[in-house]
Parts: structure tokens; sequence; C-alpha cells
């Protein structure tokens, strides 16, 4: 990752800090050497930092948290639970598709690509940035979440009212970060087949967003894909 960090200047400007520390040289540091060694990475190098280039930090309203990208050829995208639409359609993306059939009557889209989320200023990342092929939070250990959670304190630190969307323990576990007297926090169960009817159906989130939103006196969030 010795290239220069791609990022909307909003972006650059509050994590600026953050890029010359030590715990940053080491993430580097680590994926220079799986790439030397010829270990596949995902998603690309070019595209590490794209969910910070599709949402700015000026802009956004919701934030929606994952845990790292997904460890098959040719899926992980650098946006939380999103995959090209050549792709084939994830469990825990269906699952999503079908929560938002129930709790807002969208239709099961055609596209699996979450991007127009960002155009909602959805702001959808991964705790984790990266991930070694068929090795599944196979970088949990590199300091991305050090990170992270730099990004997640910077944003309940200097916005208000953003709407904070934890699915799964993991995600729950950022609820410290967040101060819950500027911000609102949605939480529930996984949308993984395995924990889906543990309260992840039937929670919401979509529904609750906006009725957030819309109190605020804000746009609702289209969520049409």
């Amino acid at each position: 990752m010795t290239q220069e960090i791609k990022m909307d200047n909003s972006w650059l400007e509050v994590l600026k800090s953050e890029f010359e520390k030590d715990y940053f040289k080491e993430i580097k540091k680590q994926i220079d050497s799986d790439i030397e060694s010829w270990t596949t990475i995902y998603p690309t190098l070019s595209n590490i930092f794209n969910a910070f280039n599709y949402t700015s930090f000026d802009k956004i309203e919701v934030v929606l948290l994952g845990q790292d990208p997904y460890h098959r050829p040719s899926q992980a995208h650098w946006l939380c639970f999103s995959v090209e639409d050549s792709i084939k359609l994830p469990p825990s993306l269906k699952n999503i598709f079908k929560e938002l059939k129930e709790d807002i009557w969208l239709e099961i889209p055609n596209s699996w690509n979450l991007e127009k989320w960002t155009r909602e200023w959805v702001f959808m990342l991964n705790a984790i940035l990266t991930v070694k092929s068929g090795l599944p939070a196979s970088h949990s250990k590199i300091w991305w979440e050090t990170f992270t959670d730099k990004v997640i304190k910077t944003i309940s630190d200097k916005k208000t009212w953003i709407v904070f969307i934890l699915w799964w323990n993991f995600a729950k576990n950022k609820k410290s970060l967040i101060d819950t007297t500027k911000h609102f926090v949605i939480e529930s169960a996984h949308p993984s087949p395995f924990s889906a009817y543990n309260w992840f159906f039937w929670s919401k989130p979509f529904s609750k967003t906006n009725e957030i939103l819309k109190k605020l006196g804000k746009k609702e969030i289209d969520w049409r894909v």
C-alpha cells in the first residue's frame, strides 16, 4: 500500500494526523508484505478507501457499519454488504433485501450493488478494510480497527444528529465510540442466515432511520437500489 491514499478531501482533512501514526504505518507494512508474497488481497488496492470517496465527511446522514470485505474472488466491494451485480447474491445481502421488503415494501431488486445508498449520504464502512482471499477476518489483527474506530469517533465528535445502524455484536461494540446524546443508534442482529431470525428480521432499520430523519426535518433516505 505504498501508493498515495486516495480519499475525498473532506476525509483527508479530518483524518490527516492518522496517516503518519505508527499503527497506520504497520497496516501499510503488513499489506505490502502480503502482496510481495503473492497473497491476494480484497478489495484491490485502488479501492480500499472508496467508501470515503463515495460519501464525503461533510454530507453524512447515516452510518452503516460492517465487519470486513467479502473474501471470495470478485465478491469484495468497497462498501459494506455490497457486491457487483455480476456476483451471486450473498446470503446476508439477500436477508437485507428481505427485511427491506418487509419493512418498507420495496421489492427485492435486480442489482446487488448498494452504491446508490451512498448518494443518499449513507456512509457504508467496514471496520476492517481488507481481507486475504478465502480467509475471512484474516486482517482483523493489523490495526484496521484502530483506524476505523477513529473514523467513527471523529464522526461522533465533529457532527450532530447522525443515525448509526449497528448490526450484530461486533458492530454494537462500537456504540461506546458514539455520543448518544447527540446521535441516534439503531441496533439489531446480523443479517447472516445464522442470526437473521434472532432479531434482524422485523427490526425495521430502514423505516426507523427515516422516522428519525423526518423528525429532524431532514430528507428521508430513498432505499431503492
